[in-house]
């Protein structure tokens, strides 16, 4: 099982792409945050795919 505090983000991916809408900086800490919506987002959808019987998580299941 992967570390419950690891980062999900590609932390230059996400700096990019703040940085060309908004000429803003980044602070590391974001990508903790973002890691743990990600999480969040994940267990959801594989709780749906389970009520549904499934072993895949499809993009359905993130609805």
């Amino acid at each position: 099982m992967s570390d419950e505090k690891e980062v999900l983000v590609v932390a230059s991916k996400i700096k990019n792409y703040i940085r060309e809408k908004s000429e803003m900086n980044t602070s590391a800490n974001v990508f903790e945050i973002l890691s743990d919506k990600i999480r969040a987002m994940c267990d959801q959808a594989i709780e749906n795919a389970r009520n549904d019987k499934r072993k895949t998580v499809k993009d359905r299941d993130f609805q």
